[in-house]
């Protein structure tokens, strides 16, 4: 039994060494069968085995030193480089017989076809694959790093380098039939094209773009391909970046205008529309910046200038002012309303305006003031000489009899006044007393705060009677008041009115 089963190794190691040698054999560069149409022909160094349509195996030890690019992956893509040398080569392998043999004569050489079995054998000289109507250009094209193909008059690529096939085997698989292209036609000729390829399955939803460009040459076209995908992901990223900023945009009610390093308008919001009133066909036209500003005056939305001289020396500082981040104005309207405008610089040269209508600030503010300029009016036409202090010990509100009682304007000072600065001249107009003290603590404190009275012995003698009360968000307020007798004496000392 052993030696049936060593006997079975043997003939299957047998038939192997056979099969492998008689497979070199065929690979085998021998000279041309002798037959009319190869006459006195060279030896054949490139040999190519075939099954079907698809390279098996090959033997190119020319091909470096005859500057072919790359080795044909398919009957088709070899039929394809000898299309034109060789018009008689056959379609398919499968049109010859079993040990059939076939002769096709080139500028090279012949071209050596066999059948043996379901496998086609090809021998040639491996310049018979560089056609003479090919340009030298295409060898430069062959090594470049982008995809480069030639295609006939029937749309058939007749030429590629290894980039091409490299996208081709990326997109189709291995072992396709190269001479069909893989981009759609393109019409425009001399100009770029912008096309995308499907990836397969395993990448869906991913496209693959490029930019291809048509080079007519006699009867031929030269194709050019140019990876723009980074091109495509970045404009389609900036895409979604403006829209982001639209929507953003969209929300805010402070007018935004942007303007280009053109200085025409790229990016407008709809409060923009609202607070100019200028129409939105015409800020969608993408006016200059000095158009926006000029329809502005006509509409009256902005201030009126003196002349036209002006106008445009005023627009010429108001760029240069935003190009710096500088611009910053109040306008007050003839309808009465208040904006609030600005400028900004941006990235490659572009300036933002931002308009804001500040109407009802503005508004409160002054109605704010006036309250305030009328509460004091109020406390200056009384008596009493009065002092509120905050919470924390500042000196907030004075009147009128402070300043002549106390000979001081704490307005005229440039740092706030505590009550212990205060105290510090009360002391220096009055004699001494405790009471300064207890002022001083009552101010500061939080709780247990209540009304109280003191009197107070001024260096001139006159009697004055402080009165301290808290009032609202821990303030307090000190009244000095003079007394009766005091008071008196205080209008007998002033002189006689004149009887002339």
């Amino acid at each position: 039994m052993e030696q049936i089963f060593s006997l079975e190794v043997m003939l299957t190691v047998v038939a192997c060494v056979t099969a492998a040698a008689g497979t070199v054999v065929y690979l085998v560069p021998r000279p041309a069968a002798q037959n009319p149409s190869a006459a006195a022909s060279p030896v054949h160094d490139t040999v190519f085995l075939f099954d079907g349509d698809e390279l098996i195996d090959g033997s190119a030890s020319a091909f470096d030193a005859a500057e072919i690019p790359e080795l044909p992956t398919s009957w088709s893509s070899l039929r394809a480089d000898l299309e034109q040398a060789c018009p008689d080569f056959p379609e398919t392998p499968a049109g010859l017989q079993d040990r059939e043999r076939l002769f096709c004569a080139t500028p090279a050489g012949p071209v050596e076809i066999e059948r043996l079995g379901n496998v086609t054998r090809v021998a040639l000289p491996a310049a018979a694959l560089r056609p003479a109507h090919r340009p030298a250009g295409d060898t430069g094209l062959a090594v470049a790093p982008y995809p480069a193909w030639r295609v006939d008059m029937g749309g058939t690529v007749i030429w590629h380098n290894a980039a091409y096939k490299a996208l081709v085997t990326r997109i189709r698989g291995r072992h396709v039939d190269l001479s069909r292209p893989i981009f759609p036609p393109v019409d425009r000729v001399g100009r770029k094209v912008r096309l995308s390829l499907d990836q397969p399955e395993r990448v869906a939803g991913r496209k693959l773009w490029f930019d291809v460009t048509a080079v007519p040459q006699e009867d031929e076209t030269l194709f050019f391909a140019t990876d723009v995908n980074a091109v495509v992901e970045a404009e389609a990223a900036q895409r979604n970046f403006v829209q982001t900023l639209a929507k953003t945009f969209a929300q805010l009610s402070i007018g935004l205008a942007i303007f280009d390093r053109n200085r025409q308008l790229a990016l407008f919001n709809p409060a923009l529309v609202d607070l100019t009133a200028l129409p939105a066909d015409f800020l969608s036209a993408r006016p200059t910046l000095f158009d926006f500003f000029d329809r502005l005056r006509d509409c009256r939305m902005m201030p009126e200038p003196r002349d036209y001289r002006s106008w445009r020396r005023q627009m010429a500082e108001l760029d240069a002012a935003a190009s710096d981040g500088k611009y910053q104005e109040t306008w007050t309207l003839p309808s009465g309303a208040v904006y609030s405008i600005s400028g900004r610089p941006h990235p490659d040269g572009a300036v933002a305006f931002m308009f804001e209508n500040i109407t009802a600030e503005v508004t409160l503010t002054r109605r704010f003031r006036a309250d305030l300029e009328m509460g004091q009016a109020v406390l200056d036409q009384l008596d009493d000489a009065i002092a509120v202090f905050s919470a924390e010990g500042i000196l907030a509100i004075t009147n009128r009899g402070f300043r002549r009682l106390w000979d001081i304007d704490p307005d005229q000072t440039l740092r706030q006044t505590t009550i212990i600065d205060a105290t510090k001249v009360w002391q220096e107009h009055s004699l001494p007393t405790p009471v300064w003290g207890e002022l001083q603590d009552f101010v500061m404190q939080s709780d247990n705060r209540a009304d109280w009275r003191a009197e107070i012995r001024m260096r001139d003698g006159r009697s004055v009677t402080c009165h301290v009360q808290p009032i609202q968000d821990g303030a307090t307020m000190v009244r000095f008041g003079l007394s009766e007798r005091s008071a008196a004496r205080a209008l007998q000392a002033l002189p006689a009115p004149s009887t002339a």
